[in-house]
């Protein structure tokens, strides 16, 4: 029986062997986890809470039980209530390593908390929501006229407002009367959802403002947007690791959880919807005043003053969130469950804001393309543009769009997690002592870089300030351009074999090549954080799998080059535009014409939350985008390896002139 043990930490994605006996805090750190230990792991802090998951999980070929750690401790029970211990929380400085384990760390347990680009746009917006806020005055029942509450309400509605032929929700209805005989008797402030139903009285005249919120579901991260409905003012911004990261870091391996689990489908929904709620609580929690109140006016907002709410997400991720089988999505030809959008009361999902309330949740394309894209596409509105676009929603599964107001198809293709850190060796998500930006000397081959929550650059520190742990996103872009520019590998992604610097060298381990980009004594997890040649490999793939959708796509419009490129996802806020060209991102165009539009999926969730109007919209283009399969053109294989050189195997790059020495641009 083998001593060591496999052991998977979620949501950072980080993995390896350790020897069996070791507690879970001292693997997290081998394997540069960072799980917040206050107390020295004296067992009197509570802090180190962790989840050990119980199941199959194929993707990582390991089975996780929690009995595959050392029995629980009397201490515990401190800090784990029973039903935690029921879910199989444990603290991780007491319990140890005995078999293979999938371990997720809360939120609250991250000792380095990461870091989501998701901030909101000011993208304009015609004012429309499906909720408007209505003031009545009705005249109190006689015995001559002992009318019903709610049909004097709906005459003086149709009478001052023009509504008609509404109805009104149950858990409404309940609170009418009294709502209506309050202190401000006979008059109320009533909540209408698409001048269709009543889903909110309130006793008084209280139209001032009223709330909503926006969600974006990625494979990795949620985003949620909570606005004001009146001014549309986004009032806090908040969001969180995917908490389904744990089955899995793409759609595939999550399909292939719920199949292979009987409960997988229950369990990754349940999951999703307690991180929904966990967002609803923290935007609202943002609006309250701190403890040592100022003379700021704050809103102190509860769950309960939300009355709509918009959800994207890509087909997977809608289909788990709403307990669609999402089984077929992943077998040919993809046929999602359903294509049209749903309006479901939240209280129906367990979504825990006004009882009343609805959900909006936008169409979805394909298979592989979703309401993330769809809403993507009413944020940007390239059916309404002369010019020829090209959108890149750069994320865990890369989504493509590329037409005008004539046409539009779109795509998908397998990034894989690779781009966000998951499948390198050093690799991890995008949280303080990850490599943000890599420049490397085209003469010395040295490398300066910097690392998310420290301002200075390496050239600027001291070793022992830089305290590196990997390479995040937009790091993993900086460092694949990077070697390509300076001579390190050739355009084939193969290590250059005349190499001028110490940092390329062969791992003893493993003999393969690999090339440090910080030393040691510069990271804080006591090793030299490298790329290794596999590393390169992963980037390629991910990098060659959007050019070949964007070639494909673009030889199916009869076009050889787009009039402007869009970059969309959190990548869109903070790609290089250069280095992205650099290694072959998207076909060659001119730099001016190419530009980020961040979490465009967030932005369109936001404007069907606040334009009724972009929901029919959404509707009209999910349905009139052509979805293409990419991988059943017959040459897409060809393309695909000519894709994954850099930046191209045959393809010129003229743009690249100035920025890429002629040698290396030029090379056979």
């Amino acid at each position: 029986m083998s001593d060591r043990a496999k052991v998977i930490f979620q949501p950072s994605g980080r993995r390896g062997e350790v020897e069996k006996g070791l507690s879970l805090i001292e693997a997290s750190r081998q394997l540069g986890v960072d799980i917040e230990a206050l107390c020295g792991e004296k067992r009197v802090c509570g802090k180190c809470k962790v989840r050990i998951e119980e199941g199959a999980f194929e993707k990582f070929g390991i089975v996780s039980r929690r009995t595959n750690v050392s029995v629980w401790q009397e201490e515990e029970g401190k800090f784990i209530t029973p039903s935690q211990r029921q879910e199989g929380y444990r603290l991780g400085c007491c319990c140890k390593v005995e078999g293979d384990l999938l371990v997720f760390v809360p939120e609250e347990s991250r000792a380095g908390k990461q870091v989501v680009s998701k901030a909101a746009r000011d993208i304009p917006i015609t004012w429309d929501p499906a909720v408007k806020v209505y003031y009545v005055e009705v005249v109190e029942p006689t015995f001559e006229h002992p009318t019903g509450d709610l049909e004097r309400i709906l005459e003086e509605l149709h009478r001052v407002h023009g509504l008609k032929d509404l109805r009104i929700d149950y858990l409404a209805l309940q609170k009418l009367p009294v709502r209506l005989r309050g202190k401000d008797r006979w008059k109320l402030t009533v909540y209408v959802w698409m001048d269709q139903e009543i889903v909110r009285v309130l006793a008084g005249d209280q139209r001032q403002n009223h709330y909503g919120m926006a969600i974006d579901i990625g494979t990795t991260t949620v985003a949620a947007y909570l606005c004001n409905l009146t001014s549309m003012e986004v009032i806090e911004t908040v969001s969180m690791m995917n908490p389904q990261c744990k089955y899995g870091e793409d759609v595939m391996s999550r399909i292939t959880y719920h199949m292979m689990n009987k409960d997988g489908l229950k369990r990754m929904s349940d999951d999703m919807i307690q991180g929904l709620n966990s967002l609803v609580r923290q935007a609202c929690e943002g609006t309250h005043p701190p403890k040592k109140k100022g003379k700021k006016t704050y809103l102190s907002l509860n769950p309960n003053d939300l009355v709509d709410l918009t959800i994207v997400g890509n087909t997977a991720m809608h289909h788990i969130l709403l307990k669609l089988n999402p089984e077929y999505v992943g077998l040919a030809p993809f046929p999602p469950v359903i294509h049209r959008s749903l309006d479901i009361k939240a209280r129906d999902l367990g979504i825990k804001i006004n009882e009343s309330a609805y959900v909006h949740v936008l169409p979805n394309e394909a298979g592989f393309v979703g309401a993330d894209n769809v809403g993507v596409l009413i944020a940007e509105e390239p059916y309404k543009s002369d010019e020829v676009q090209l959108i890149i929603d750069i994320g865990t599964n890369g989504e493509l769009v590329l037409g005008n107001k004539e046409k539009l198809i779109s795509s998908s293709c397998a990034t894989g997690p690779a781009l966000e850190g998951a499948q390198l060796s050093y690799g991890m998500r995008a949280a303080p002592g990850a490599v943000e930006r890599i420049k490397i000397d085209p003469d010395t081959h040295e490398v300066d870089y910097k690392v998310i929550g420290r301002d200075a650059w390496r050239s600027y520190s001291k070793p022992e300030e830089m305290k590196t742990k990997g390479i995040c996103g937009s790091g993993i872009l900086d460092v694949l351009a990077e070697l390509y520019r300076s001579g390190v590998i050739l355009k084939s992604g193969k290590f250059n074999p005349v190499q001028k610097s110490s940092r390329f060298r062969k791992n003893p381990e493993t003999n393969q090549p690999e090339f440090v980009i910080a030393w040691k004594e510069e990271s804080s997890i006591g090793k030299d954080v490298v790329i290794t040649q596999k590393d390169i490999r992963q980037i390629q793939l991910a990098k060659g799998a959007l050019y070949c959708g964007c070639k494909l796509m673009m030889r199916r419009m009869g076009i050889e080059k787009v009039d402007k490129v869009k970059i969309a996802g959190a990548f869109g806020t903070h790609v290089d535009r250069e280095k992205a060209l650099m290694m072959g991102l998207f076909p060659d165009c001119d730099l001016d014409r190419v530009i980020s539009v961040g979490n465009a999926a967030g932005d369109g969730a936001r404007t069907a939350l606040l334009n009724r109007g972009k929901r029919q919209e959404a509707n009209w283009v999910a349905r009139n985008v052509e979805y293409i399969e990419l991988t059943v053109e017959k040459d897409f294989q060809q393309q695909f390896m000519q894709a994954m050189q850099i930046p191209h195997m045959k393809d010129p790059f003229p743009h690249l002139k100035n920025l890429v020495p002629d040698h290396i641009l030029n090379q056979k």
